[in-house]
């Protein structure tokens, strides 16, 4: 039987196109899932405009001319003893060389010599006319991974802060870093958790707010939380998180627990625990984990809650799941809703931040074929495209850290989370690329479900949308997009401080947050992003209060608790919370 995403060929064009797939799976191993095709697409298309624009060359002559000279007088002023203005300075949120020893010679001379080769660079990668602007940011991204790696923070001899710390040490810092790395290699090939996560245990300290799994599927477990107040608001909240992360994110310890805080509050509280799933899963497309998903999920806190309206909340992944069966069930006449909350979720992704360096058409028919192999994208591939977005905080400054200073950084609850890898499976994963990423049909309303489009503009349920200012899976500008897709609902959007994560996570109490929020009604004008920042109403704190506060206004009279699941039926309590789904590796 054909593959229902494999096309219909003549048998040798199917060994054919086997043998591809094969060659790529086994290349996407050494590239960390990078296509060699894209990087090379985007490498020609640079290449050969710049080389048709000689007064782009010339200007590139020029300017490393002059930081040439710049730099030779610097390091000959620093040779005679005086001290000059450094040739330039790091860019905004670059700390590498923060410290005071990088103020010494000879380090402040490599460091200068660095900087003036970063700037450059940056420089002959961008603003050549004709490269198109997804070739000229993922040239631009492949030389900084390059300069990442060579840059003088990262090795012992060029390195101040290091040298100081093994002078002090009589080198036990590089014995004791030689430790730390042939431990951390042996856990990696053994699959097992990085050093310290094993305190942290899913249902022990991680995931712990009382609750009961009322309904298992073949991809999620639903779990209910049970109630600690007297009274509850009668609309019950669902949460569904994405499939790309476990659940309790949102319900990482007591005391920094969204869902402890929402069933403190006096919520009746959903949540969705999916799946990990595996090769047998490999068929699992977007409109299963709509219907077998949210839909089901539905269903069943209807019928535990029944004749209310419910809140549902997505995050992430899950908040776009979200909003696909919010609009069906807009164009269908169901009107279960009482409101909607997107947590750095997107429906729009014409801008999808730092992540389009990874998807175009060669690159999601890279993945496509990675995936076709063992049915799924592991969430290691994952988590290494991540890693190098952000490759000099998440890569190099671990190595500096654990293996050259010798030191060991605690492993908090958030961390051991993020360590807690999904999968996620072929076939969603290629629908999720192309429909969504690569032709944006849902908001170009050619998003078919059950054989018709589904419109965005449908739902008419008011919103609560939340973007994270660091945000480099869902930026917060892409987010903040809502407002102009749902003109016939009201929206309310937040925007916090923090990443992804960090930003979402923030409970009542944590310091140093800040976060801004601004309402439309249905009618008022559309507010662009950057008019958002001046007219939001800036405030100190958490933005989980003035949330929950938003569900209050739209709940009724508080009333005595429901039932944790039903006594006979089909949604009897089946186990404890966490459940079993997410306890699976």
């Amino acid at each position: 039987m054909v593959h229902p995403l494999m096309p219909e060929f003549e048998e040798g064009e199917r060994e054919a196109l086997t043998v591809d797939r094969l060659f790529h799976a086994g290349l996407g191993r050494m590239t960390l899932g990078l296509s060699p095709a894209a990087l090379s697409l985007a490498t020609f298309d640079w290449a050969v405009h710049l080389s048709s624009h000689p007064g782009k060359q010339f200007a590139l002559m020029d300017e490393a001319m002059r930081n040439t000279l710049r730099y030779n007088a610097y390091v000959f002023s620093r040779l005679t003893g005086t001290c000059p203005e450094p040739c330039t300075k790091p860019w905004s949120g670059d700390d590498r060389f923060s410290a005071e020893q990088w103020h010494r010679f000879p380090y402040d001379v490599l460091e200068q010599g660095f900087l003036l080769t970063q700037q450059w660079w940056h420089s002959a990668t961008t603003g050549i006319r004709g490269v198109s602007q997804h070739h000229e940011d993922v040239v631009n991204f492949m030389g900084r991974q390059v300069l990442d790696f060579y840059s003088p923070s990262n090795f012992l001899p060029t390195n101040p802060e290091v040298l100081d710390e093994t002078l002090s040490q009589g080198g036990a810092n590089l014995v004791q870093g030689f430790a730390n790395l042939l431990e951390d290699s042996e856990r990696t090939i053994s699959g097992r958790a990085p050093v310290g996560a094993e305190q942290w245990k899913v249902g022990e300290n991680l995931a712990v707010t009382p609750g009961k799994v009322v309904y298992r599927n073949r991809i999620m477990e639903l779990i209910q939380y049970e109630p600690t107040t007297k009274t509850v608001y009668p609309e019950p909240i669902l949460i569904c998180p994405a499939w790309i992360m476990k659940y309790y994110i949102l319900d990482l310890r007591p005391g920094k627990s969204l869902i402890e805080y929402l069933v403190g509050k006096g919520h009746t509280v959903f949540v969705i625990s999916w799946k990990n799933p595996g090769r047998e899963d490999r068929d699992l497309g977007m409109d299963t984990y709509r219907r077998d998903g949210v839909m089901d999920a539905l269903d069943a806190v209807s019928t535990i809650v029944p004749e209310r309206q419910i809140h549902a909340v997505g995050y992430c992944l899950g908040g776009t799941l979200l909003m696909l069966a919010a609009a069906t069930m807009a164009r269908d006449g169901d009107d279960r809703l009482a409101t909607m909350t997107l947590l750095a979720a997107q429906a729009d992704f014409t801008e999808p931040g730092e992540l389009d360096l990874f998807i175009d058409e060669s690159q999601v028919t890279f993945l496509e074929d990675m995936m076709w192999e063992e049915g799924y994208l592991d969430g290691a591939k994952m988590a290494g495209a991540f890693q190098l977005l952000r490759s000099k905080d998440l890569i190099y400054s671990r190595l500096i850290h654990d293996y050259l200073m010798g030191q060991r950084s605690p492993v908090i609850d958030l961390m051991a989370w993020n360590a807690d890898t999904t999968r996620l499976p072929y076939r969603m994963h290629s629908e999720y690329l192309r429909d969504l990423f690569l032709n944006n049909d849902f908001v170009e309303d050619r998003y078919d479900v059950g054989g018709q489009p589904i419109h965005i503009g449908d739902i008419q349920v008011p919103t609560f949308a939340v973007g994270t200012e660091k945000d480099h899976i869902a930026p917060w500008r892409s987010v903040y997009k809502i407002n102009r897709f749902l003109p016939r609902a009201d929206v309310t959007f937040a925007l916090t401080q923090g990443g992804h994560n960090a930003g979402i996570v923030t409970p009542p109490g944590h310091p140093r947050r800040i976060y801004r929020s601004l309402a439309r009604r249905v009618g008022d004008p559309y507010v662009p992003s950057h008019v958002f920042l001046e007219k939001a109403t800036e405030q100190q704190g958490s933005w989980w209060p003035e949330w929950e506060q938003w569900l209050r206004e739209r709940s009724g009279n508080r009333v005595a608790p429901p039932g944790v699941g039903q006594s006979e039926g089909s949604y009897q309590p089946l186990t404890d919370a966490p459940g079993t789904y997410v306890l699976q590796q």
